[in-house]
């Protein structure tokens, strides 16, 4: 895999085919593995990026590092590469990412994909409840934390049909640095609103949205897509929070639509 160094960290990430650009960021307790069916779908016809997030795959923890750090990461290797422009994808909080380095350098968006994410900070019962994970974490390890989240974020059905899948998962999260969970969930506990970034978008942007989605509040997915002047919606039936591993075939389907309807 390709590098950069952001912060003395190394910072890992992979570059896919060739064509215009697609950049990927996924969200906590996983990482740019998270995009292979994506990346396999897409490299035919695009330049597919997917970045290991800091403490996440590859990439080395970054102590106190913020969601506008992590966005300030896209930008290193989006400047590594030379890419002018890009359409953007973030997945969870890959989107709070993707939304921090909207704001920061939109000239270089020409579309956006909110995959089950949304602009609203966290509540106060949030905030509280990310703490109560930091401190479970910094004594029990991610392990026992993950082995509970990981499963949540499928339906029920999923999760007894594809249970290889989900231990995959557990333990791909389970081998990331304390240090970078941590991190991961208080950037997420102290991350703004930024619903502002999606109403003043140029570019359009499209709504993946779990019918099913435990982990996104129904109102808040709701209210985000009122937002943006261009958007194309999507409420996906039977999926919770992780349509791209739940409905692959139909997300990459919406996914290329969009990309024709936008080129």
């Amino acid at each position: 895999m390709p590098e950069i160094t952001f912060q003395s960290q190394k910072i890992y990430y992979t570059v896919s085919g060739a064509g215009s650009a697609l950049v990927f960021i996924h969200g906590f307790g996983v990482d740019s593995r998270f995009w292979d069916a994506f990346v396999s779908r897409f490299q035919k016809s695009h330049q597919v990026i997917c970045i290991d997030m800091p403490g996440a795959g590859k990439s080395g923890a970054i102590s106190g590092l913020t969601v506008e750090g992590m966005a300030q990461v896209v930008r290193a290797v989006v400047e590594e590469l030379h890419l002018p422009g890009f359409v953007l994808t973030g997945h969870s909080m890959g989107g709070y990412v993707a939304l921090a380095y909207a704001e920061k350098w939109p000239e270089s968006v020409h579309a956006l994909c909110m995959f089950h994410s949304q602009p609203y900070p966290d509540s106060e019962e949030k905030k509280a409840a990310r703490l109560k994970s930091m401190d479970f974490v910094r004594t029990n390890g991610a392990a026992p934390l993950v082995s509970q989240l990981v499963p949540a974020l499928f339906t029920p059905a999923f999760v007894r049909d594809n249970p290889s899948l989900i231990q995959q998962l557990i333990g791909w999260a389970s081998a990331y640095p304390v240090e970078g969970v941590v991190n991961a969930l208080d950037a997420m506990r102290q991350r703004p609103d930024r619903s502002e970034v999606l109403r003043n978008a140029k570019y359009p942007v499209l709504f993946l949205i779990g019918a099913e989605d435990g982990a996104i509040p129904a109102e808040a997915s709701k209210q985000q897509t009122t937002l943006p002047s261009v958007s194309s919606i999507h409420y996906l039936e039977g999926v919770a929070h992780m349509g791209m591993l739940e409905a692959t075939e139909k997300t990459q389907g919406i996914f290329s639509e969009f990309l024709n309807e936008i080129s």
